[in-house]
């Protein structure tokens, strides 16, 4: 009941702020942080424009000044309606990098009228992680010279951008766990510009490699979680790699983090013995606010009945030394 009424708040609070019509949709303005119902929060702080730029899953943005209130959700994706994601995609865990003069806005595209592949009684749709550009922070995004970069009989998603110490640029990505039945993370070289992938696909970790994550068979198997989600790169100040990703404790959704041995995506890779956040938060990535601060913003995952509540949430963290520590929730 509690949801309930709390959905019905945020609904008749949403219906208060001032809205302008941009795009035959309507903007409101001044939406406190935790009003705005948002799966997979990635946040980019712009320099020129002072403005922090806030995407996710459904393919819209938020625009705020100080993170406290945002105005949106504005829509910034085109995608090709001739092309495999067809003309309506569900859009998840979008990104914004800034690469050379350019915007990459890296997302996962999912056409639920094509089906490719059938496991353990799940139907598969066409899901892939793709790139559109834009000149500008806040887009419009459009499409590049490629309409694949990843084969299109398998699902990933969570698409991430890392330059690493050879200077190219990759994209590091989630296998779905739904065809191979243990999640993996990956990476794929990209082309100079971003417009399409070189070379094969590399296997980085597997979602068994976690000594945190645990699941349930209805066997009665119990062990690691088959599911890798949301990862990100980083470096401390030592420069050591890290990355962020997420799986589950049982019906619990959580964070942990691995580092590179080697301090390059080819890793190996040593995952961390416990969680990195508390539980119910995840899919996290870092950034730095205009005071300064290291920041690192992830969803929270509650879980009332039929109904999931995502909700963004920032926590400072610190990178010094050789390890991410998360220090405390951050509120602006």
């Amino acid at each position: 009941m509690k949801s309930y009424i709390f959905s019905i708040i945020t609904l008749l609070v949403l219906l208060t702020f001032s809205t302008a019509k941009a795009q035959n949709r309507t903007i409101y303005e001044d939406v406190p942080t935790d009003s705005i119902r948002l799966s997979d929060p990635f946040v980019y702080a712009d320099k020129e424009t002072k403005t922090y730029y806030m995407t996710g899953t459904g393919g819209m943005m938020w625009k705020s000044k100080n993170l406290k209130t945002w105005t949106g959700p504005y829509r910034v994706a085109q995608t090709d309606p001739h092309s495999w994601m067809g003309p309506r995609p569900m859009i998840w865990a979008a990104e914004i990098h800034k690469y050379k003069d350019k915007y990459y806005y890296f997302a996962t595209f999912t056409n639920q009228k094509v089906q490719i592949d059938t496991v353990a009684n799940n139907v598969i749709d066409r899901r892939a992680c793709h790139v559109l550009v834009s000149d500008k922070p806040d887009g419009p995004y459009v499409p590049m010279a490629d309409s694949i970069y990843l084969p299109a009989n398998m699902p990933t998603l969570d698409g991430t951008f890392w330059v690493d110490k050879d200077k190219k640029p990759y994209m590091v990505f989630c296998y779905e766990w739904l065809q191979n039945l243990n999640g993996t993370i990956e990476k794929i070289e990209l082309k100079p510009d971003l417009s399409g992938t070189i070379g094969e696909r590399k296997l980085l970790f597997r979602a068994s490699d976690s000594p945190w994550s645990r699941e349930r068979t209805p066997l009665g198997f119990d062990g690691p979680n088959k599911v890798t989600d949301g990862p990100f790169l980083f470096t401390t100040s030592t420069g050591r790699l890290g990355m962020l990703w997420t799986s589950w404790v049982y019906d619990v959704y959580t964070q942990g983090v691995a580092y590179s041995e080697s301090g390059t995506l080819d890793g190996p890779w040593t995952q961390e013995l416990v969680p990195v956040t508390p539980p119910n938060f995840g899919h996290g990535m870092l950034f730095t606010d205009f005071k300064g601060n290291q920041l690192m913003a992830v969803h929270s995952h509650m879980k009332r009945g039929d109904i999931t509540t995502r909700i963004p949430h920032f926590f400072l963290v610190s990178l010094k030394g050789d390890r991410l520590t998360v220090i405390k929730e951050y509120k602006p």
